[in-house]
């Protein structure tokens, strides 16, 4: 019997248009710049044609949001104004954090913004003279420990009982708001509570000074290269293709002009807010949870396939336990900011269009209603695209409803682009 001669010939690489023998050699560098360019750029190519889109949707969004409001209205390209956007996007960008984890797994959570509420209802009266003035560290640590707890009841009738997550966090937001209207006419005859406490009332409200916001910015652009570097390198160790220290090198350059440019024009007003600093601390240590550890992998893996994430050996009703912690801590966070923003908190707290403007910041932000797909990061810029439209359409001076209106057509676009870059990636994976 004879046996076909064994093809020794490289296969094409898939999703970079060039063959394996085309490609420089792993551990040794490019041969050129130029090719290792060219194929770096050729493989994102590839990768947007397959659904792959990352960022470009909401970058687009946000330029032509940002041209649109400009024309309109002469103020909306003010150092204050830009200022304010900061302040404005800040509470809604870290309780989204924690709904990115959520969507992760494909999971929702509907009681967020209410969950926010009990947080920074119950540090204000943590604070109170009349219940023993409670220093601030220790009634924002008792808000964050209660949603955090919040989170896990959640989690626990969703993983022992079977229970879907929108039906468990739909009736979490029916009971968190009464929770809320229970603590703040108990103690408030006018419904309303003042926040007393300085330190608090700083955490929104205070600047920094013009040396140590170029100094964040600094710390932002030389952190950003260091990390590219070291992904790079690892990468290369392991046998796998990384990015070209040209790809890096432009894209730290662009990080650096945009970084700059913000904190120039926000020293022309009050300075970069400290709660910005606050909200880049949490998205740093976050991303680095969902892309650099074990935990983020798994929590990668149950949102692509439950089931095969169970098979192979995950403990799925761990990761979605602390799937929905993060997410009630991250809500408390975000609620003690706005607290502190507002200086106080009132019966309303968590209502109105908080909750539908946190979801819509996610998956604006490009996490997939879907499941498995997604980045913290992308939180922030989805954020900034909702708070520029809210901020916008009240430069104008248009009704409440008008914003309900456009904002829901925005959302809807944005989970119709990801429901067909989904369809678009599956047709490809399955040629």
């Amino acid at each position: 019997m004879t046996t076909e001669p064994r093809d020794t010939t490289p296969e094409v690489e898939v999703g970079t248009g060039v063959s394996a023998t085309e490609l420089p050699a792993l551990g040794t560098g490019p041969s050129t710049a130029q090719e290792s360019v060219a194929a770096y750029l050729s493989r994102r190519w590839e990768a947007i044609r397959g659904g792959e889109l990352g960022s470009i949707p909401i970058v687009v969004g946000l330029v032509v949001i940002a041209v649109v409001f400009g024309m309109l209205d002469d103020t909306f390209f003010t150092p204050r104004n830009f200022t304010n956007l900061l302040l404005q996007m800040a509470a809604v960008a870290t309780i989204a954090i924690g709904i990115v984890f959520v969507l992760l797994i494909g999971e929702i959570d509907l009681s967020v913004a209410f969950v926010s509420a009990v947080g920074g209802v119950l540090m204000t009266l943590l604070l109170r003279p009349e219940a023993s003035n409670w220093p601030a560290w220790a009634a924002i640590g008792v808000a964050l420990a209660v949603t955090t707890i919040i989170g896990f009841l959640h989690a626990i009738v969703i993983t022992k009982f079977g229970v879907p997550s929108f039906v468990v966090t739909l009736a979490g937001l029916l009971i968190w708001s009464g929770v809320v209207l229970i603590m703040t006419t108990q103690y408030s005859t006018s419904g309303t509570i003042r926040i007393q406490n300085d330190t608090v009332i700083g955490i929104a409200n205070d600047f920094l000074s013009t040396f140590w916001g170029w100094a964040v910015g600094v710390l932002v652009v030389v952190g950003y290269a260091i990390s590219q570097i070291q992904t790079a390198r690892s990468r290369r160790r392991g046998g796998l293709y990384a990015k070209p220290g040209v790809v890096i090198a432009a894209q730290t350059v662009g990080l650096a002009v945009v970084t700059f440019a913000a904190i120039g024009y926000a020293n022309q007003d009050r300075g970069v807010p400290k709660v910005t600093v606050i909200l880049l601390v949490f998205l740093v240590f976050w991303s680095f949870v969902a892309a650099r550890t074990r935990f983020g992998r798994h929590v990668y893996a149950v949102g692509g396939s439950a089931e095969a994430a169970r098979r192979a050996g995950i403990s799925v009703d761990r990761v979605r336990i602390a799937v929905f912690m993060i997410g009630g801590f991250m809500a408390g966070v975000g609620g003690i900011i706005l607290a502190s923003r507002l200086r106080s908190v009132a019966t309303g707290s968590g209502g109105g269009e908080l909750l539908l403007n946190v979801i819509a910041a996610a998956v604006i932000g490009g996490a997939s209603l879907f499941g498995g797909s997604g980045r913290v990061v992308a939180a922030r810029l989805g954020a900034l695209v909702i708070a520029s439209i809210d901020n916008g359409l009240g430069l104008l001076g248009l009704s409440s409803g008008t914003k309900f209106v456009i904002t829901g057509l925005v959302l809807l676009g944005a989970v119709l682009l990801d429901a067909l870059a989904k369809r678009r990636r599956a047709a490809r994976g399955a040629v």
